[in-house]
């Protein structure tokens, strides 16, 4: 399984400090257990998989919860099928969500 560095593209220990969140809680939401948290802060290679959840979760704050499987099926027909209707939707979509911001 592909690994990344912690530190080499995400700080989860400072990303998790600066939400006010402790080990237990932060990675809970991503399904890591807090002892192996622990050692992603630590240094130690994270999972490509988790590093994309952490993300996608504590960055990019995405209720995954939410996210179906139909959903991300669309989502990679646009781009793959129909590159210029996905970029206006998205357009549509980023303009939408800074209005109700």
């Amino acid at each position: 399984m592909p690994t990344v560095k912690t530190t080499a593209k995400i700080d989860a220990r400072d990303i998790r400090r600066k939400l006010g969140l402790n080990q237990q809680q932060f990675w809970s939401t991503l399904g890591v257990t807090q002892s192996g948290g622990s050692r992603y802060e630590s240094g130690r290679n994270m999972p490509r998989p988790v590093c994309e959840l952490l993300r996608l979760v504590h960055v990019e704050q995405i209720d995954i919860k939410s996210i179906k499987r139909e959903d991300w099926e669309v989502v990679e027909y646009l781009k793959a099928h129909e590159p210029e209707r996905f970029k206006e939707l998205k357009k549509l979509a980023r303009s939408h969500a800074k209005k109700n911001a």
